[in-house]
């Protein structure tokens, strides 16, 4: 929200100063973002052309004197303005000066051979307006030598500031002035809105068939306007704040916007076919808009038309047909009341920001919905002429104030300061407020203008804001007596670790939506079970996200799209299977793409990196599981996983026959395709909520680990096994033959050949033997090795290869 100085202070009666009235907007939680000084424009000053003639060498350029009013000798300038001429007073920048409309901090230079000391400046130029035909133009009698900013009245400070979504009665000049008088820093002024008397009904009608969406609606002809440029008052500021002047009679509009917070609308009463009908969009319809743009429409969206069509968007921008230029003579002044939701998903959906779409989402005083129509036409008829109609308004059944049962001490309760009741209430009557009753509990009828205040704690927060938060006395923490326990929760301490060990293995960290498309949530498991948002941000955007890889996979892309192709990203956050509590995951997933392997990527001296595949992917898995606390040495890993996996290049891991840990591989490349990306990638799942937590701790200190004295032993191992039985099954089974003894199995060779036999292959295997009460002799390492051989030939069937 934007506002200079002066318009503040058409609704506000203040002695303040920049800086106070800054401060305080701040403290009374307007929070004041940005304030322009307008110290850009204080370099330039009015003088005086004394003489004109043509350039020696261009036909288009004029040689100039001119009267800076300092006292010293005149300048030369030379200027290419078409208007420029001895007499004219006009603004000049001095060699130095910055000149904001072109980007350029002048020097004295030569223009085809001839020096120039400086500018004379057109409106485009100064930034106050598009106007560039010729230098600026002022009155004979300006004061030639005093600042061009201040006799122009552009010296006018510019305070920004960043409004909070739950106050709509501070979209407004009005509405701050108001907030500024209740906490004291001056006297809010009457602005009482004069009632224009029409002459014959408004020949228009309007019949809302959508009253869930139009709670109101008020219309207004006014016949024989002449629709030229605004006063150059109302220019400038709109021109202050970021807008750009059009014509009187949109900027009427635009200013009652932003002095009341009361959007409305011009209709050219000419190019209204019939009567108006606010209705629910039809399927498909479309409306060409104010802003050039062709929108597609949908029965969620409402909408003005006539018996032609469309003529507005509801409450976000008119059309482009019933805009009214320079030939409008007959308008049509509109003011309603809209459906803050409907406008919010519409202006999302459709991709429009607008002041009056930011007003009506967030609600605007219905209260003003008449006046505001009276504002605009008193505006109309002082700026354009006209004669107006009576007002039309059809839909509005009054406002009904909210009434909310306030205890005063609920102030001390939450806010730990003393207030009296009586200033309490007080500070409520400045902001509007109107309490009955007496004692400790009062009924406060809340103002039309504060759709945001629902309860008492909303009447706290009023009252402290005002009352001031500074008020708040700083408190010590207290000292406790015991050394604290545990801060983070399992969940917590989990993420950490596993953000941290990923990082280790050179990936990166990315935060990705957590909504994704339909399309999307489906491929990766949502399907009918999706958990769909009824209200998007976007159409793109209308699904919880049932997995982390869709994001990682597109973010992953886009940096391949800007030539990053070797990227490996990990996001350790919330996925979303349905709306219970059971639903809701917290996940570490990562991707890896192109050849961004653990142990480097790209093109090196000593060999190319490989492309990223499966085992990269079970790596981060089990570091990830690793980092979780999970029992790694008892992780069982199955080959598949979902379907958007490859199906032969993919695992699960799991820990016992039902509980899933992870799930990893390389995409399947039709889920590749229906996502749009490319590549060789790779990626992993881990649930790290599913991975149980460590049993408690004994209450006495026990070694976890007891170091023998004894030398480690390793011993070899061939199998012939059946090409179907999966190498975890094998190292597992001789594990499993004396848990005590041994320490560790590892596969190290694969061989198939002829001479094994069809469909039979042999895995070799090396086992880690530690003794521990004594060292092993040739029986026991015999022993141990006959139980080896038979547990692995009972749950596999392989026999010791010859």
């Amino acid at each position: 929200m934007k506002l200079t100085l002066s318009w503040l202070k058409d609704h506000l009666e203040t002695d303040a100063s920049l800086a106070e009235i800054v401060e305080r907007l701040t403290s009374i939680g307007l929070e004041v973002e940005h304030v322009d000084d307008r110290s850009s424009l204080k370099p330039f000053v009015i003088a005086k052309v004394l003489t004109a003639v043509q350039h020696p060498d261009a036909d288009r350029l004029r040689v100039l004197t001119v009267d800076t009013g300092d006292g010293k000798a005149p300048v030369q300038v030379v200027c290419g303005a078409p208007n420029a001429r001895a007499g004219l007073v006009g603004a000049f920048a001095a060699p130095g000066t910055y000149i904001p409309g072109i980007d350029v901090t002048l020097t004295v230079g030569k223009i085809r051979g001839v020096e120039s000391h400086g500018m004379m400046c057109s409106e485009r130029e100064l930034e106050l307006s598009d106007e560039h035909s010729g230098i600026i133009d002022l009155p004979a009698d300006a004061p030639v030598g005093t600042s061009f900013a201040a006799y122009a009245h552009l010296d006018d400070p510019l305070i920004e500031i960043n409004l909070t979504p739950n106050r709509p009665d501070a979209t407004s000049v009005y509405g701050i002035a108001r907030d500024l008088a209740a906490s004291g820093l001056g006297t809010l002024k009457a602005a009482p809105v004069e009632a224009i008397p029409g002459k014959g009904e408004t020949p228009v009608k309007v019949t809302i068939e959508a009253p869930e969406l139009c709670p109101g609606f008020a219309l207004r002809l006014v016949r024989g306007v002449k629709n030229g440029p605004s006063p150059k008052w109302l220019q400038q500021r709109l021109i202050a704040i970021g807008l750009r002047p059009i014509s009187a009679l949109v900027d009427i509009t635009n200013y009652v916007t932003f002095d009341r917070g009361r959007p409305l609308h011009v209709f050219d009463a000419r190019k209204v076919a019939g009567n108006l009908t606010v209705r629910r969009a039809r399927d498909s319809e479309k409306v060409l808009a104010l802003d050039g743009r062709e929108y597609t429409l949908t029965p969620e969206m409402c909408v003005i038309a006539d018996q032609d069509g469309v003529e507005s968007i509801a409450g976000i921008m008119g059309g482009e047909h019933s805009g009214c230029d320079e030939n409008t003579t007959d308008v049509l002044i509109e003011s309603a009341l809209w459906d803050p939701i409907t406008t919010a998903r519409t202006g999302r959906t459709l991709g429009i920001i607008s002041d009056a779409r930011y007003r009506f989402e967030r609600g605007v005083d219905p209260e003003f919905m008449v006046p505001g129509v009276e504002l605009a036409t008193r505006l109309v008829l002082d700026f354009c002429g006209g004669t107006p109609a009576e007002t039309e308004v059809v839909g509005y059944a009054g406002h009904t104030p909210e009434i909310v049962s306030f205890p005063l001490s609920e102030v001390k309760r939450l806010t730990g300061i003393e207030v009296p009741s009586s200033t309490s209430l007080d500070i409520l009557a400045r902001l509007g407020f109107k309490s009955e009753g007496s004692g400790e509990v009062v009924n406060v009828a809340v103002p039309s203008w504060r759709p945001d205040i629902d309860g008492k704690a909303d009447l706290v927060e009023e009252v402290m804001r005002i009352h001031g938060v500074d008020n708040i006395a700083p408190q010590p923490l207290g000292a406790h007596d015991a050394v604290n326990a545990k801060i983070l929760t399992v969940l917590q301490i989990r993420t950490r670790a596993t953000k941290r060990a990923l990082a280790v293995r050179g990936m990166m960290e990315a935060v990705t939506w957590s909504f994704i498309p339909a399309k999307h949530a489906e491929l990766f498991g949502g399907g009918q079970t999706a958990l769909k948002l009824a209200n998007p941000i976007a159409a793109d955007m209308s699904d919880m996200r049932p997995s982390l890889l869709p994001g990682l996979i597109a973010a992953a892309q886009r940096n391949a799209d800007r030539g990053i192709g070797d990227v490996a990203l990990f996001e350790v956050s919330g996925t979303y299977e349905g709306d219970a509590a059971d639903q809701q995951r917290r996940v570490a997933a990562g991707v890896r793409r192109g050849t961004a392997k653990l142990e480097g990527s790209g093109r090196h001296w000593a060999g190319n990196a490989g492309a990223v595949g499966v085992f990269d992917a079970k790596a981060d898995a089990i570091a990830a599981l690793e980092a979780c606390g999970a029992p790694v040495e008892r992780l069982q890993i199955e080959a598949g996983g979902p379907a958007w996996y490859h199906p032969g290049r993919s695992g699960t891991i799991k820990l016992g026959p039902k509980v899933v840990l992870a799930t990893f591989g390389e995409f399947h490349p039709k889920t590749l395709e229906e996502l749009d990306v490319s590549g060789p990638l790779c990626g992993f799942e881990v649930f790290v909520d599913a991975v149980p937590e460590p049993k408690a701790k004994p209450t006495r200190t026990k070694p976890r680990l007891e170091l023998s004295a004894f030398q480690a032993v390793k011993r070899d191992f061939a199998f012939v096994v059946d090409k179907a039985v999966e190498a975890g099954t094998l190292t597992r089974a001789a594990l499993a033959a004396d848990k005590k003894l041994i320490t560790g199995v590892s596969v190290f060779d694969v061989f198939e050949g002829a001479s094994l036999g069809a469909a039979k292959k042999s895995v070799a295997i090396e086992v880690s033997i530690q003794p521990v009460e004594k060292t092993l002799t040739d029986e026991d390492f015999e022993a141990l090795a006959k139980r080896i051989v038979e547990n692995v030939h009972k749950q596999t069937g392989g026999v010791l290869r010859a």
